[in-house]
């Protein structure tokens, strides 16, 4: 109850903020920008005060203090602006697609952050498909960021700073703070960032396309419940089974038998399958596989909608406000420590529309228009400049595996050459939209031209130039392109079936070509929706419990560095050294650590001074340690005290004797 209470005092105050600034605003749009600053600066002013005073609960209520500075002087700056506008027109016609659409999303997304995270069954703790592989991380960092001291350092590399974008996982550790589970801390603002997601989409592509509600519900559906044309290798020869459960899996077993394999099999369905180099199926359903399971992103885009609105707002308004700018600067100078795509993708689309900005007639002046996008740039850049030199550039500088030239993004893996023909490649990973796209920019249309300009910069940079060790990465920066784009695809859709007015055969001919756009992504989420797999034992837990309770909150455990780590994820220990699974993608060389922990198991004896290394406080063993290195445990029973065993002896944990 305190952790709402405190997050709707933020809330509170960012929609007093936007209400002062944006009065002309409709009111579901001052809401929307509302929430998304508070959470922002939910995100920022207590991580700033934990420089001073640790991550804590008295660094939280001292961050209320300029909080309530900033919405005060606001709004006495303010204070004899124009009144706020009411409820209008406009605004109750989007109440259909807020039922129909944003609602519905926004519970499926409630059942998936449900389902998918720590859910208890026994004893036992759960997950779906697309959390087994991130959700450990995000739990680690939640968990470990509880009273740390700023700069944080990795729980699961002691000793080197964290560099991954944190602040969309200590929102959740804010929620912890205030007496909320970790099951809680993740599922609640998960679920009301997917609100804002959902909600934001709508509201913006309502802007982008001028009101038209058959092109707004046409381009959430194709952002949302996106997947390509993967279905019709499942489809293809139904009679005849030509492949296994290992090789050519769309196509092993006969009719429904098909239908289970994608149901029941990890990563089967037809979109970004795991057959990766047979299929070459990439791209990956929105919601199952990046907002549920990837933090960063979801963060990243509860923040970044509002600030394209706000940009493609600014700048396309017959009157251009300052303030509006400022704003914008603001919300994006933010953004590197959430997600550092969703900040590269609006520093691209800028770039696009300023271009395009500059180079048309427009009734603000050509200084004016220049002074505001400089205006806007500088402040975005100024609060950005310290995050990126001192956290994102920081692991890589000098890594060559960031930033390199690859054309075709995965089709062209490690440049080894294209798998499928360019064209073929986009139309049978988007499907059908892919196409309308391509024909809508043929059309003479300066809306989609204006939009396609933004957008389109995103694309030919993420096409030659990857950012990030792990290719596929690059997907965060093609999916803004498809949030923007997603409305061209969609007009041009509408415009045809408009033209068929009088077919007979018009109604058919769209339920084909809707099966064509949805299925695969229909499948995606019916999959996700059925699939559970335990992360942890009801022995991991009742260990974490032992742990949370009985170690100090920054101890450090040896440990094996398998990704399913109750040390790290449940109780916010910090580990010797977590996996490469994700630590190799954030460009550091475990190849020491791995070492000297295979070293300590097996003569802890001989290599006790490993333990003074890495200030080890406790010893761990579980089926992990036993079944990855020889572990001697007679010897490390003999040199350190035994302070738990689970049931059965299958977890047990020492701890270590004094250095001195």
């Amino acid at each position: 109850m305190l952790s709402v209470c405190y997050s709707a005092v933020y809330l509170l105050c960012g929609m007093l903020i936007i209400r002062s600034l944006l009065p002309q605003k409709r009111l579901p749009i001052r809401l929307w920008l509302g929430c998304a600053l508070g959470t922002l600066m939910m995100m920022w002013l207590p991580a700033l005060m934990a420089f001073f005073v640790r991550f804590s609960v008295k660094g939280h209520l001292l961050a209320l203090i300029p909080l309530l500075i900033i919405t005060g002087l606001i709004l006495f700056v303010c204070r004899k602006g124009p009144k706020p506008k009411g409820i209008c027109a406009e605004d109750k016609r989007l109440i259909l697609p807020m039922l129909l659409i944003a609602l519905p999303l926004t519970v499926l997304g409630g059942y998936l952050q449900y389902t998918h995270c720590l859910n208890d069954i026994e004893g036992m703790l759960f997950c779906g498909q697309s959390t087994y592989g991130d959700l450990p991380l995000h739990l680690a960092i939640i968990s470990s960021l509880r009273d740390a001291a700023f700069p944080a350092d990795y729980s699961i590399l002691p000793g080197e700073l964290l560099t991954y974008p944190f602040l969309a996982d200590s929102f959740s550790t804010s929620f912890m703070l205030f007496g909320m589970t970790l099951r809680q801390s993740v599922i609640i603002p998960g679920t009301f960032m997917m609100a804002m997601v959902f909600i934001g989409y709508i509201l913006l592509v309502d802007r982008l396309a001028a009101s038209r509600r058959s092109v707004l519900f046409l381009s959430v559906l194709f952002l949302f419940i996106n997947g390509g044309l993967g279905f019709l290798y499942s489809i293809d020869t139904l009679g005849v089974s030509n492949g296994t459960a290992n090789y050519n899996s769309l196509q092993a077993g006969t009719w429904l038998e098909r239908l289970d394999t994608i149901m029941d099999g990890y990563y089967m369905t037809p979109a970004n399958h795991a057959e990766q180099s047979y299929y070459n199926l990439r791209w990956s359903n929105i919601i199952v596989d990046m907002l549920v399971p990837q933090r960063t992103f979801l963060g990243g885009w509860c923040l970044l909608l509002p600030c394209i609105y706000l940009l493609w707002d600014a700048f396309t308004v017959k009157e251009r406000q300052a303030r509006q700018f400022v704003l914008l600067g603001i919300m994006a100078g933010g953004l590197p420590l959430v997600h550092t795509h969703s900040f590269l993708a609006l520093g691209l689309m800028s770039a696009g529309w300023l271009v395009y900005d500059l180079l048309h007639r427009s009734e603000t002046p050509f200084r004016k228009r220049l002074l505001l996008w400089a205006l806007y740039g500088g402040i975005a850049c100024l609060l950005a400049a310290p995050q990126l030199f001192g956290w994102t550039f920081r692991h890589t500088d000098g890594n060559s595996g960031f930033v390199y030239l690859q054309f075709n993004w995965v089709n062209n893996s490690g440049n080894m050459g294209l798998r499928d023909g360019y064209l073929w490649f986009w139309i049978k990973n988007i499907g059908l939209p892919a196409i309308f796209l391509i024909l809508a920019l043929f059309d003479r249309n300066a809306w989609r031209k204006k939009l396609a300009c933004g957008a389109f910069v995103i694309f030919v940079v993420a096409e030659f130039i990857i950012f990030q060790p792990n290719e596929y990465d690059n997907n965060k920066l093609f999916y803004v392109w498809w949030a923007l784009v997603t409305p061209i695809a969609a007009d041009y859709a509408v415009d045809v079936f408009d033209r068929l007015k009088g077919l007979r055969s018009r109604s058919v001919l769209a339920v084909m070509v809707a099966i064509c756009c949805f299925a695969t992504g229909t499948l995606s989420i019916a999959r996700e929706c059925k699939s559970s797999y335990m992360m942890f034992s009801s022995h991991d837990v009742e260990a974490a419990e032992f742990i949370e309770k009985n170690t100090p909150q920054h101890a450090t455990f040896m440990c094996w560095t398998d990704h399913i780590n109750p040390v790290s994820s449940l109780a916010g220990r910090n580990i010797v050294c977590g996996p490469s699974l994700w630590l190799h993608w954030h460009g550091y060389d475990l190849m020491e650590r791995q070492y000297d922990i295979i070293d300590f198991y097996a003569d802890p004896v001989l290599n006790e001074s490993i333990l003074q290394k890495y200030d080890v406080d406790y010893i761990y063993i579980s089926d992990h340690e036993r079944n990855n290195t020889y572990v001697n445990e007679n010897a490390i029973a003999e040199q350190h005290e035994l302070i738990f065993e689970s049931a059965w002896g299958g977890i047990r944990i020492y701890q270590v004797k004094s250095h001195d």
